[in-house]
């Protein structure tokens, strides 16, 4: 292989953690790696990064497909011959011209866009651009740009339309692509006619099938060049719908099993140094270990200071360093990581540590100031004052993931006005900057 995230992806499988493994108390310390292919010898260059993009799916595909054809359609097409969308959509009339084309295109992906549930966490930082086109008037006109937008945004988002079967989007996808080879007098259109010719040289041998039968006319006359000469989108459109649900109805050519038997040759085992490989358990052991010490020491100063949500000074960053090092409850590098990763000692330290619940109900006081609550408002606010008390700091997006948006799927904004959701960010903003010294 050659992805560094699919290498390590497979050793993260041996990390595993696993107690007891060999009895009571003996935890599993080790695992070993079978490496046929030289992955170890190769990462351990520390080689540039190759990782393959991942594949979009084919709901995107046909979504992105949809965009081009509107535009394609657009540019030949005035903008008052674009028209609006039908309000009663008729999946199988078939369309006489591109002006028609083009309405069941932006009404079919219109239709789309406003079946994705805005409750659904892969939808919803999308929300805005989708409640935007999941109105009609918004497909009338698409701009380079709002196509552009919709295809990065919008497209392979999950949505609850009825589900379709996948030969059958499958030759949607063919047909599209056929359309668009076509509108723009591509090379392509040669090959992807091909592919629909063998469609129906296939589909021909189905005779028997009454619904293949009441299209024989068509299939036959696919086979033919006279049917191709001087084809239309829309000729395209309507051999589409008419013929996308019998493609289903085409064996699936099967292949001819191929069976192997080698011999593995074990060699000799070898140690190979990973670049940036550490054991994710030694980190692991020195959370558990601050941790337990810092509780222990509690009336510290400076780790008073965390738990009450006072300043900390960069005297006092220095003294939790210097407990941290002395305690012998971790290496200088451990140290080092945790402030790093925790964008700063003080953070780590008050994320294993919590704040005071008193003092996270007194950093919410002045936002709190003159307000009558209503009961939803206030189970919001206790949740900020748990999650406070338990991590020590609060990230303003987390206000919009769960526990917080069971209470309301839009997040704050629908229990808050503006003003009052910029004055709970400033404050968590606060709450956060006292761990951080001056």
């Amino acid at each position: 292989m050659r992805s560094k995230t699919k290498f390590w992806q497979m050793l993260g499988r041996g990390t595993r953690l696993c107690p007891d493994l060999f009895g009571p108390g003996q935890d599993k310390q080790f695992f070993q790696v079978f490496d046929y292919c030289q992955n170890l010898e190769y990462f351990g260059q520390d080689p540039e990064a190759t990782d393959v993009p991942v594949v979009a799916s084919l709901g995107k595909r046909l979504f992105t497909t949809r965009l081009q054809l509107i535009g394609a359609l657009d540019q030949r097409l005035d903008v008052s011959e674009r028209g609006g969308i039908k309000e009663i959509a008729l999946p199988y009339a078939m369309p006489a011209n591109e002006v028609e084309l083009r309405r069941d295109l932006a009404e079919l992906l219109h239709r789309e866009t406003a079946a994705m549930n805005l409750d659904n966490f892969v939808v919803r930082p999308r929300r805005r651009i989708v409640e935007q086109y999941a109105k009609a008037e918004a497909w009338k006109t698409l701009t380079p740009e709002a196509r552009s937008q919709l295809a990065a945004e919008v497209a392979g988002l999950p949505s609850e339309m009825a589900a379709e079967g996948e030969e059958a989007r499958r030759f949607d996808l063919l047909v599209l692509r056929l359309q668009l080879a076509l509108l723009r007098a591509e090379p392509a259109f040669q090959r992807l006619r091909e592919q629909v010719m063998e469609i129906a040289a296939l589909l021909e041998e189905k005779a028997a099938i009454p619904m293949v039968r009441e299209q024989m006319v068509l299939i036959l006359a696919l086979q033919t060049d006279d049917w191709w000469q001087d084809v239309t989108v829309a000729m395209l459109e309507a051999l589409r719908r008419k013929l996308r649900e019998l493609v289903r109805l085409i064996e699936k050519r099967q292949r001819k099993q191929i069976y192997t038997d080698f011999d593995d040759e074990m060699g000799d085992e070898s140690e190979v140094a990973l670049p940036g490989f550490t054991a994710g358990t030694d980190y692991a052991k020195f959370r558990a270990k601050a941790q337990a010490f810092l509780r222990a020491h509690q009336d510290h100063v400076a780790i008073h200071k965390l738990r009450m949500n006072r300043p900390l000074t960069v005297a006092d960053l220095g003294e939790l360093e210097r407990m941290l090092a002395e305690s012998g409850v971790g290496a200088v590098r451990d140290i080092e990581r945790a402030a790093s990763e925790s964008h700063g000692l003080g953070l780590f330290v008050r994320s294993l540590l919590g704040m005071d619940r008193e003092a996270a109900k007194q950093a919410l006081a002045g936002f709190l100031a003159g307000k009558t609550l209503a009961a939803n408002q206030i189970e919001f606010v206790n949740l900020i004052v748990n999650h406070l008390t338990e991590h020590g700091v609060l990230d303003a997006a987390l206000l919009y993931e769960s526990p917080f948006i069971d209470i309301t799927p839009r997040g704050p904004e629908a229990l808050f006005s503006s003003g009052e959701v910029d004055d709970l960010i400033a404050v968590l903003a606060a709450v956060r900057d006292t761990a951080v010294a001056a």
